[in-house]
């Protein structure tokens, strides 16, 4: 999606092969480093962190047509710098305790639950945390032949290894989310052990020079180099000879176009013969039709307002340009609320602020998604710039080619489908197989479901049951799923079923800071009604000023600075 649009630093050719050739050179040295000296090394970037995190965010509010004093900026500061700064200092941690110990802390507790897979609490990691997002935790469910026995040995296996050889890792970073670069860049260098060629994406190049200047301690040392251009020097990049190393956040189309060729005749013969055109290791996280389920049950009007609102934040947040934005509300077929639930989530899309539509191609992905369609309400200012807010009701789930079932809208666009019974253990039976296999992605999905149903020993079961099989890299309980994102200890990427052949929302993972291996999913669970209001709501007046006070938190957590941050968070 991003191709269209224009680079205005290209890095030209010469100075490529230069970036390439520089960290090739230290590559080795790179490997080898031990932990702690890595630790050091992150150390040094925190505070350069902190420098920039104001610049970062004012450039990223004037990119997108944001007001840099208005409570919308809380998206820019959550999406840049708040994270990247959290995903620092925890690889610091894990760091030296590798160095301690030969491995990071195992996580917050495992157990094996009644599947038999092994369950690694992530979230919250200490007491701490358990107060910054009271009620929310996280957990990794790891594949088969996982056991408590061998759960350590799949840890930071990178430094497991004896004199490694280090290799160079070109990153073809995000155009929409500004810590997306910096965190993958991360997790390759300190959790897989390579040195790495960030190549900028022009949607968003303005971060690049925050970047380079946060980054500085590991250019200086010629372990980073920043370089920008559009997709002609993508191709250059993951094509170059002393380039061990792939990893894409972007498109599926993007992703065949460099791992299988143009399209036709010869692509064709390459993906049935598993013959690809790049013959590297490649990772990715590619997009997502974002399904958000909701259990049928009778909601107060409390818990479906806040629902409502969870569900529009999930659409507006940075613009809906997120490849974990909500795209498909299902609902119960028959279900007594379901107009009312309608209603308010229009309600909320209409007191959110429409954005501008900033990213490429997304006046045209709009206008095709919805022509034809029956049932479209909008909601909010549209104009020339900006897309408003969109549901399009009742698409047929019978139609399972559907456009809207198979298309990442990549705009402020939320469709709705009904399926199953208002029998809340028939609609989650229907749920798996209809999210698996009709809505197109592996990324993440949400599940809404009111406390006394889980508790429910029938449908309690089933919800276990569709947790184990989804085809789901992140599954959220109640919230969206993008908070696993931010809290950076669970593993973030599309469901290991992928293929190259079929990559849906891409293999690999990124943040996942205990380093774990053989991971199956990440589950993420929150109230059905959070107080107080979530910082990340579209209607949390203190959002920017929460999140601001979070860069220098979680730099250096203590119980010092947690009062100042709970205020603001009440007040929101």
């Amino acid at each position: 999606m991003s191709a269209t649009a224009k680079s205005a630093a290209t890095t030209p050719t010469a100075d490529l092969d230069r970036a390439v050739a520089a960290v090739r050179a230290r590559a080795q040295a790179f490997a080898r480093l031990s932990p702690r000296a890595k630790a050091d090394l992150l150390r040094e970037c925190m505070p350069r962190i902190q420098e920039v995190a104001q610049g970062w965010v004012d450039a990223g509010c004037r990119a997108k047509g944001i007001d840099p004093t208005s409570h919308t900026a809380g998206e820019e500061w959550f999406g840049g710098p708040v994270i990247t700064m959290r995903n620092t200092r925890l690889l610091v941690d894990s760091l030296e305790q590798i160095a301690r110990s030969g491995k990071p802390a195992s996580g917050t507790g495992s157990k094996v639950n009644a599947h038999g897979r092994v369950e690694v609490g992530v979230y919250p990691g200490n007491a701490l945390e358990g107060v910054v997002f009271q009620g929310f935790t996280s957990h990794l469910l790891m594949q088969d032949g996982v056991t408590p026995a061998n759960l350590r040995s799949r840890q930071a296996v990178f430094y497991d290894k004896k004199d490694p050889s280090g290799g160079v890792c070109v990153i073809l970073g995000a155009g929409n989310v500004a810590a997306i670069p910096a965190t993958d860049m991360l997790y390759k260098m300190f959790v897989e052990g390579y040195v790495c060629v960030l190549k900028i994406n022009p949607v968003n190049e303005w971060v690049g020079p925050f970047l380079e200047r946060a980054f500085e301690p590991l250019i200086a040392r010629d372990y980073v180099r920043v370089t920008y251009g559009g997709g002609d020097v993508g191709a250059y990049l993951c094509e170059h000879k002393e380039v061990d190393d792939i990893h894409i956040t972007g498109s599926d189309r993007t992703h065949d176009l460099i791992v299988w060729g143009p399209p036709g005749p010869e692509r064709e013969r390459r993906m049935k013969d598993n013959d690809p055109k790049l013959k590297k290791t490649i990772t990715s996280e590619l997009g997502n039709v974002s399904p958000v389920a909701v259990v049928p049950a009778q909601y107060t009007d409390d818990e479906l307002w806040f629902q409502a609102r969870n569900i529009a934040s999930m659409v507006a947040n940075n613009g809906s340009f997120n490849c974990n934005a909500a795209k498909m509300l299902i609902l119960a077929k028959g279900w007594g609320q379901r107009d009312q639930f309608l209603t308010m989530i229009g309600r909320a899309l209409s007191a959110a602020q429409t954005r501008r539509a900033y990213y490429p191609g997304a006046f045209d992905r709009y206008r095709d998604l919805t022509a034809g369609m029956a049932r479209v309400e909008k909601f909010g200012e549209a104009s020339d710039s900006k897309l408003p807010w969109t549901i399009i009701r009742d698409v047929d789930a019978a139609v399972t080619d559907h456009k809207l079932f198979r298309t990442e809208p990549f705009c402020g666009i939320l469709s709705q489908t009904e399926i199953g019974s208002t029998d809340p253990s028939e609609f989650i039976r229907a749920l798996v197989p209809f999210a698996n296999d009709q809505v197109w992605g592996t990324l993440n999905a949400t599940i809404i479901i009111h406390p006394r149903l889980e508790k429910d020993p029938v449908v309690g079961k089933e919800l276990q049951i569709a947790l184990r099989d989804l085809k789901y890299g992140t599954v959220a309980i109640n919230h969206w799923p993008a908070l696993g994102y931010g809290m950076v200890t669970p593993a973030w990427g599309g469901h290991p079923s992928a293929t190259l052949q079929n990559i849906q929302s891409g293999l690999g993972w990124v943040h996942n800071t205990y380093m774990f291996e053989s991971i199956d999913k990440t589950v993420v669970r929150g109230p059905l009604v959070a107080k107080p209001k979530p910082a990340w709501f579209y209607d949390n007046r203190k959002s920017a000023l929460v999140a601001s006070r979070m860069v220098p938190f979680f730099a250096n957590p203590s119980w010092f600075k947690l009062p100042g941050l709970v205020f603001q968070a009440l007040r929101g």
